[in-house]
Formats: C-alpha cells, structure tokens, sequence
C-alpha cells in the first residue's frame, strides 16, 4: 500500500468502547510521515487491574484527558480517510465502532486491513507465534514499547512495510 495509517487503541477495561489511549502513524511510499497519540478520558471510565497491567496507562493519567470525540476531531485529521492498518484488527476495529456507537457518531466504514491475519498468510509455520512482536522483529522492527498504543501502531506499521518488501507484494494482495 502507498498510503495507510496504522492504528492501535488500549483499553481501560473488557467494555471495547474503554479506548484510554489511541496511537497512529501515517505511512505515505514506505515513510512514516505523520504520529499522533494521546491518552482518552475512558467511558465507561473504570480500570480493570489485569488491563493496566498490559498497558500500564492508570485511572489519573487519563482524568484530564479528552473524551473519544473530542480526540477522534484530531485523528480525523491525521488520517484523511487512508486504509486503517492494525495488529489483530478486529479488536481494534471492534473499539473504534464502539466507541462510535457509544458517543452516537456515524461511523464512516473505515477500510480496515489485518497485519496479524497477513502474517499468518505470509509466514504461516515459520513463526512460532504471530504476536505484534514476533511479527515485527520477522519484518525487521525492533518492538520495544509493547501496548504502549503509539509503539504498537508503529510495529504494524513496520510489519506492512515489511511484508511488502519480504514478498515483493502489494499488502493488499497478501
């Protein structure tokens, strides 16, 4: 692909509308040429110790923090309607969709494309896992923030790049 965001979201709690924090990062001709992150006030706004413990982010990093709305404006513009590309995308597909049902958004069916299901294709047995990290030291990438949301988009980010140049494909195609 020539252009994409890759995008990755944590949560607060097991609720997937509990984004805490987004990060993405716009590729444009293998470039990364655009970041953005930032924590998100959670709703419904309570943590779930096994959940920080993932991620680490707690309850008063994100107390100031702009609600899903007001931070979605901002990614809104960061990603200009590209391809979204995610690391197990279906969960974070999943939160994006609930996070706009939950805020009565209309959702504007963003193409969504699956790095780990990628992997799987591209890779099958030669992995002992297709974990973000796995797949992104096989891509090339050095993935040392694991669910920090920010570091994790740039993992996908890097293992797209990385298929493409690995196979000689589009990542579409794969």
């Amino acid at each position: 692909m020539k252009e994409f965001a890759a995008i990755d979201f944590e949560t607060a709690n097991g609720n997937p509308c509990s984004i805490c924090s987004v990060g993405v990062i716009v590729v444009r001709d293998g470039e990364i040429t655009d970041k953005y992150y930032s924590l998100v006030h959670p709703v419904p706004n309570y943590y779930n110790p096994g959940n920080i413990r993932v991620h680490g982010i707690m309850p008063e990093d994100t107390e100031s923090a702009d609600t899903f709305p007001e931070v979605w404006a901002e990614v809104e513009q960061v990603i200009e309607g590209l391809p979204l590309v995610a690391h197990f995308s279906r969960f974070d597909e999943g939160c994006l969709k609930a996070a706009f049902r939950r805020f009565e958004m209309t959702y504007p069916d963003y193409k969504f494309y699956c790095t780990c299901n990628a992997s799987r294709r591209v890779f099958g047995r030669q992995l002992p896992n297709h974990k973000l990290p796995t797949v992104a030291a096989r891509c090339g990438y050095d993935l040392k923030s694991h669910h920090h949301a920010l570091a994790d988009a740039e993992a996908a980010a890097m293992c797209v790049v990385g298929m493409e140049r690995i196979t000689g494909r589009d990542f579409e195609d794969l």
